[in-house]
């Protein structure tokens, strides 16, 4: 059986300076922390006939014997780096794209050195733009050194399972997945869906290029997928990161855990 995972980073506030700082609720106090934002990572990792596939890569944190902590949840689960074959990215803000490569002292290595790395084309150029200080030029400098990276347009298929579609909202390339493996069809919807709350409080985010095109999109994909069982990946959720739809008596559907 097909199955994912959430390969889950940390939990963080992130303020007007756009850093990322590890939140505990344990032991930090929201108020503690005024205006800002609290954001949950969740890079996944799915099993196909073909390899493994990670949706998008996290922050890139290391632990204390400087290993990533990407690299160290997929040993958790008994696999090895080189299992990737697929490193699909929705789109290239930091905190999607943090884990694509690992520095050690200094010098930058591709994390992933058996997988393809999908990136669209026009979020490749995006990021080398300088419109936007979410994207870090220097890990997208590995990457293209490596040889590992795949630049594509619009929408298409990369193989009998994974399907990409050029959405837009969240930014102007973002892309989504599917990835159907016969038994399962994960949706990956990157930061347009990146929450299942957002499903049914739906809003346009100021944060988005598009907010009113996210907000549709939105819509669309629950209206799509809820009546034909698609599995939805949410990369930013504080409750269900891996969600199915259920319906109720009432004929609606709900989201409800794995």
């Amino acid at each position: 059986m097909a199955l994912a995972h959430s390969l889950f980073e940390g939990s963080f506030s992130v303020d007007a300076s756009k850093k990322f700082i590890p939140f505990d609720p344990t032991i930090h106090r929201a108020l503690d922390r005024p205006s800002s934002m609290f954001i949950h990572v969740h890079p996944f990792l799915i099993e196909t006939s073909d390899g493994l596939v990670l949706c998008d890569t996290g922050l890139g944190l290391t632990d204390l014997d400087g290993e990533l902590l990407l690299h160290k949840n997929i040993k958790k689960l008994g696999y090895e780096t080189k299992d990737v074959k697929y490193v699909l990215m929705s789109h290239l803000h930091k905190d999607h794209a943090g884990g694509m490569v690992s520095f050690d002292e200094g010098v930058g290595r591709i994390a992933f050195p058996e997988a393809e790395y999908m990136v669209q084309r026009g979020e490749w150029e995006d990021a080398y733009s300088g419109i936007n200080k979410s994207y870090r030029t220097e890990i997208f400098d590995v990457v293209q050194r490596s040889g590992n990276l795949h630049l594509i347009e619009g929408d298409g298929i990369i193989n009998k399972e994974i399907r990409y579609n050029l959405s837009g909202g969240h930014t102007q390339y973002h892309q989504t997945f599917h990835i159907d493996t016969g038994e399962k069809n994960y949706f990956f919807g990157g930061d347009v869906l990146p929450k299942p709350e957002e499903i049914f409080q739906n809003y346009s985010a100021k944060y988005d290029f598009d907010g009113l095109r996210s907000k549709e999109l939105r819509k669309d994909y629950w209206k799509e997928g809820a009546p034909n069982d698609w599995i939805y990946l949410f990369y930013h959720s504080k409750t269900i990161a891996i969600g199915i739809p259920e319906l109720q008596y009432d004929g609606r559907y709900t989201i409800i855990n794995t």
